[in-house]
């Protein structure tokens, strides 16, 4: 019995022992490119089952226990503006300690927005069973809009217009301008075309009070304006379905008009000392590829 024993011992140490090296060539060839010959840009399951001569569920668990997803890939952008650190520290810092007496806005463009209707009617939600909508959609046109959040308030003064060119970034200017008629604003943007066309900086030059604050370049996501706008493509746009740019135009206007009605301040927690060693290029250069 001693000796059976120790044969059933080690029958499950060499099962351990396989066991564990299955999972680390799983891990490995998941964390190398398929090769050429596969035609494919990424494993799942089941090639890399038939690749390496094993199961699919035996793939699946490994890649759950190991915490590795083939099928997702993220987006990151590195930013080559060589004043980052000082627009970051400048920006952040106008989110932290805004001047006295003075309102800050953040400023900039949603453009081609579509103005898309369904081929048929809409189905309700029902109990059981949620909106239905056909796959397909008419087209009918695009608006851009332009869009000025006060942190302060998290209201949020807004303008349709047809087209997406200085002109029309010049009028909102100028509305904003109206719409705050007194005391210093400091109005945060992005480094897009036509927010530096010469009629812009000759109009601003004109107007001391309004003071800009440009974010690094591909770091627009410092600008709180653009989580505004996923709200309203949330919110307002993606289920929407309009006849016309003209219906798509009164929706937007109606839930400006709504948001500004419950609207909160918008507030920034992370200081330029937590947000500037995640933006360095150095911090990531070691990552497995």
């Amino acid at each position: 019995m001693r000796g059976l024993g120790s044969v059933v011992w080690v029958m499950r140490l060499g099962r351990v022992s396989r066991a564990r090296s299955r999972r680390a060539k799983v891990i490995a060839v998941t964390l190398t490119k398929p090769p050429k010959r596969l035609g494919i840009t990424h494993w799942s399951t089941r090639s890399m089952a038939r690749y390496l001569g094993i199961s699919d569920a035996q793939v699946a668990a490994i890649w759950r226990e190991a915490g590795v997803q083939p099928w997702r890939v993220e987006t990151f952008t590195f930013s080559t503006d060589p004043q980052l650190e000082a627009k970051v520290i400048d920006v952040v810092g106008l989110y932290l300690n805004p001047p006295d007496n003075a309102i800050v806005l953040c400023v900039d463009e949603k453009s081609q927005i579509q103005a898309l209707d369904r081929t048929q009617p809409m189905l309700p939600m029902q109990p059981g069973m949620p909106e239905r909508r056909t796959h397909d959609d008419k087209r009918h046109g695009t608006t851009t809009l332009f869009a000025a959040l006060e942190i302060a308030t998290g209201k949020v003064t807004g303008a349709c217009k047809p087209r997406h060119r200085h002109q029309e970034f010049l009028a909102f200017l100028k509305q904003v301008a109206r719409a705050y008629p007194e005391g210093e604003l400091h109005l945060v943007m992005d480094n897009y075309g036509t927010h530096k066309k010469q009629e812009v900086r000759d109009w601003l030059a004109s107007h001391p009070r309004i003071h800009i604050h440009f974010t690094p370049t591909s770091g627009s996501w410092l600008n709180l304006v653009e989580s505004w706008f996923a709200i309203i493509e949330r919110q307002a746009i993606h289920r929407g379905t309009f006849g016309s740019v003209r219906d798509l135009n009164t929706a937007i206007r109606h839930f400006i008009n709504g948001w500004n009605e419950r609207a909160t301040p918008f507030t920034w927690v992370k200081p330029p000392s937590e947000i500037l060693p995640k933006l360095k290029r150095k911090e990531t250069s070691h990552a497995p590829h």
